[in-house]
């Protein structure tokens, strides 16, 4: 056998590993959900979504935990937001590839890409719970959630913004335009479509994080909702650990049903992503 064949061989062999391995990964996710679809979707009913924690399984609900997932991503996209964009236009339209500055904060932005959760969880305990005398609060969550997701957002911002063609800005500038007036009146409604993707996709991820929320010490048993952003709170990934932690069955059919209410929302935020991702892209298909 030549050289030529070898090589053949070699890639369709390579080719129907990758298949294999993808379709391994699939049917375990397939077992997974059905299995999780199996056990709690019996358990979804109004008084689930209305109920209180309690020590009785039978009794138990995920509305605080739900109430104060919400109020964390809504906080979280209040903080993160500004400072992730704004930063974004600031790297792509000032920042340019010669200044110091510039390159210091992608450096270091490209770097946060990679940290793990948990370890902003630790960051959060240290500045914003014990440091600042946060509180294991809605706050403190929401600034430790949004120092996770800033590098998510900066990143699609300026891939978004360096999507819009170049001609755009020409034309603007020819008719006399300043580079702000272009920027917000042009290039930001171009790229709108391509930063609220990364922004949702961020969000989703908050919503699903649970170890930087353990790592502050969010309360795993909160018998009211929360309120304002410095009352203690639960959230539904804590309040899953919680319930998978515990030996009665009742309370691992209800970590189930939660599990499935997580990844509905977590999908739906998908979907919603990869429907303005494809608007976004058709608007600018040569």
């Amino acid at each position: 056998m030549n050289n030529h064949h070898r090589h053949i061989l070699q890639d369709r062999l390579f080719r129907y590993f990758g298949i294999a391995c993808t379709f391994s990964g699939l049917i375990l996710l397939a077992i997974f959900i059905l299995d999780i679809l199996f056990d709690g979707l019996g358990r979804i009913n109004l008084s689930f979504f209305t109920n209180l924690p309690s020590r009785n399984p039978e009794e138990a609900g995920i509305f605080t935990a739900i109430i104060g997932t919400l109020m964390i991503m809504i906080h979280t996209a209040v903080i993160a937001i500004p400072l992730g964009v704004s930063a974004g236009v600031y790297l792509e339209e000032y920042g340019g590839r010669k200044s110091r500055f510039a390159r210091f904060l992608e450096v270091n932005i490209n770097n946060l890409a990679g940290v793990p959760s948990i370890i902003y969880g630790l960051l959060g305990l240290e500045v914003f719970v014990h440091g600042l005398h946060l509180g294991q609060s809605v706050l403190s969550a929401s600034l430790t959630l949004a120092l996770l997701i800033l590098p998510i957002i900066i990143v699609t911002t300026r891939e978004a913004i360096r999507a819009v063609p170049s001609t755009l800005r020409q034309a603007s500038y020819g008719m006399g335009a300043t580079r702000w007036q272009t920027i917000w009146h042009l290039i930001l409604p171009a790229s709108s479509g391509g930063i609220l993707t990364g922004i949702i996709l961020a969000l989703s991820r908050v919503i699903g994080e649970s170890a930087p929320l353990i790592a502050i010490g969010v309360m795993v048993y909160v018998p009211f909702a929360p309120t304002s952003p410095m009352d203690e709170f639960s959230a539904l990934p804590v309040q899953i650990f919680n319930w998978i932690s515990r030996p009665q069955k009742g309370f691992l059919i209800n970590a189930a049903a939660a599990i499935i209410v997580l990844l509905s929302i977590s999908l739906a935020m998908n979907l919603i992503a990869v429907y303005f991702r494809n608007k976004w892209q058709k608007q600018f298909k040569p």
